[in-house]
């Protein structure tokens, strides 16, 4: 391995090109700064997406998920990761990670391409509310967010123009409305269903909102329902970090990417106790490599970040609190849930019908502000699903009898919850120092479980899904719960360094500062104090907008 003698020196690191780090490094070279933005993946062109590449046309025409299994016996468990683009995943047997005996843990969407997982993600994006901030002192479990529901609104706005959010103004404290482009539609199914559980219980569905575009936006095109989004999209209308903020980035001039970049550790000057650089393994070459800053901003993923944390110091870099690595959550992925059968509803299914991007939300009503509290469980959880008017391969009877009776088809749909997770301390991430990856880099410990609170969320979501459907008129109707639903397939990891006010303990500030290292940034969900039960995706950008705000008002103000 060769280390350069004199490393380069910019403004700033931002490791990773994702959600967090493409904002970052957007905000700061749009404003002048030197940016080096370091990720581990590769740069991907328009001819790589796949989503109008047929089954056919693959070389084992998508039938060979045990042969991607042999080198991806994990990301395999995502449902984003298929023939189409098993290689924007990494290998699973050259990056391994280990887990407590008895606590498996599915670490999943481990993307190698630049844009990191907003190549492959649902879409989904949802604003917390203050109540989600602060969840304890609603209920006192966890702790509360250092920043409060108004400090958020300019940056949810902020983005939320840039992104291009569909949806549906409900005027619901629990899910506060974003700036919407125009839905997409509900089925007139899901219309039903919408009616019913209003009238009945006083829960909203509303259709999902999505970072799908439904006009353009600074030559992005509308979305033409072709599907699925996670093989990529050649017009550019869902939200990938890669073709825009990480463009308008390196637009600037200002900005160096630097791919295929492992990074290690954070290097610290001693002299003055300031983060230096940022080390990492050419992913081609193996060698190992050093780049200087004035300012190091970890944008890796929750985990990769505080990985790097760990692998900075002896004891973790940032750690005077002792709770690095701790605090870790996922949201109770599918856990629970029903769908049920409307038979009576018309319609004749096609199999070359639009692939609308995504389904209706079900918004929290479990523990409310204002509605009464649950005695089995605190916080709550949302649905996420939809409807699907399907052939009737199980239609009785024999020749043009039967091939009539499929054509008619049934419409179909379904509920799946999302809960939230407390915040534990038990549930952490520490340095398996006996295991390396590939790349010589010490892997992760992950050690998670689900407690009592998480296991009655998931029997509550079978209980509420099947008395929205009977409510709604559906045959058939069939509940699950999962209380068993390995930790990790939420993709939704969060915690492990959380932000608050104390310094003893917290790892960071509100504004995703190290409370020990002043030029050292956390910008993605590792310092969520706290969950919710939405997709995090969309406050995660709008933390990032933020907490890049505050760094460059330090820098001009010489604070850092």
């Amino acid at each position: 391995m060769q280390k350069l003698a004199r490393p380069q020196e910019y403004d700033a690191i931002v490791v990773g090109s994702g959600a967090s780090g493409g904002w970052a490094a957007k905000r700061m070279s749009e404003a002048g700064m030197r940016v080096a933005l370091v990720c581990a993946g590769r740069p991907l062109k328009d001819g790589d997406y796949r989503e109008h590449v047929q089954p056919y046309e693959l070389k084992y025409q998508a039938r060979a998920n045990d042969l991607l299994r042999r080198k991806q016996p994990v990301q395999k468990d995502c449902y984003a990761c298929t023939e189409h683009n098993s290689d924007w995943f990494c290998n699973d047997i050259d990056e391994p990670y280990t887990t407590e005996p008895g606590k498996p843990f599915s670490w999943q969407g481990r993307m190698r391409v630049t844009g990191g997982r907003t190549n492959v993600w649902g879409r989904h994006s949802y604003r917390y509310s203050q109540q989600d901030l602060k969840g304890y002192s609603f209920d006192g479990a966890g702790a509360d967010w250092p920043l409060d529901y108004k400090d958020l609104v300019p940056y949810y706005e902020l983005v939320e123009d840039y992104v291009g959010i569909s949806g549906m103004v409900e005027n619901h404290p629990e899910l506060p409305d974003s700036k919407f482009q125009p839905s997409m539609p509900l089925t007139c199914v899901e219309d039903k269903v919408r009616s019913a559980i209003k009238t009945k219980f006083g829960r909203t569905m509303t259709m999902g909102r999505l970072a799908n575009l439904t006009t353009p936006i600074n030559g992005r095109a509308p979305c033409h329902f072709c599907g699925p989004c996670e093989r990529g999209c050649i017009t550019h209308s869902y939200f990938n970090a890669a073709f825009t903020t990480v463009a308008d980035a390196l637009k600037t001039g200002n900005c160096t990417h630097i791919p295929n970049a492992m990074v290690y550790q954070v290097t610290m000057d001693k002299a003055t106790h300031k983060a230096r650089g940022v080390t990492y393994v050419d992913r081609i070459t193996r060698e190992t490599r050093e780049i200087r800053a004035k300012t190091v901003v970890l944008c890796a993923q929750a985990l990769e970040s505080t990985r790097i944390l760990l692998n900075s110091a002896p004891d973790g870099l940032g750690n005077s609190s002792g709770v690095l690595g701790r605090y870790l959550m996922d949201h109770m992925w599918v856990a629970g849930g029903g769908s049920g059968e409307f038979p009576d509803m018309p319609g004749k299914p096609s199999l070359n019908t639009a692939h609308r991007p995504g389904g209706p939300y079900v918004i929290r009503f479990r523990n409310t502000a204002k509605g009464e509290r649950s005695k089995d469980f605190l916080r709550g959880y949302g649905f996420q699903g939809g409807s699907q008017l399907n052939f009737a391969y199980g239609a009785p009877g024999f020749g043009q009898a039967y091939k009539d009776a499929v054509k008619d088809g049934q419409w179909r749909m379904e509920f799946s919850g999302f809960g939230e997770c407390l915040p534990y301390a038990h549930n952490r991430i520490t340095l398996n120092k006996n295991v390396t990856d590939v790349f010589g880099i010490p892997v992760l410990h992950i050690d998670m479980s689900w407690g009592d609170n998480e296991r009655a969320i998931i029997r509550d979501m079978a209980v509420s899904a099947g008395e929205m459907l009977e409510a709604s008129g559906a045959r058939n109707v069939r509940t699950f719960s999962h209380e068993d639903r390995i930790p990790g397939y939420g993709i939704h990891e969060m915690g492990s360094a959380r932000m608050g006010s104390d310094p003893k303990q917290s790892v960071l500030n509100q504004f995703q500062q190290s409370h020990d290292v002043k030029n050292l940034f956390v910008m993605d969900a590792a310092g969520f104090p706290s969950g919710a039960c939405q997709n995090p995706t969309l406050t995660i950008m709008a933390m990032a907008v933020r907490s890049t705000d505050y760094l460059m008002e330090q820098v001009k103000k010489r604070n850092l």
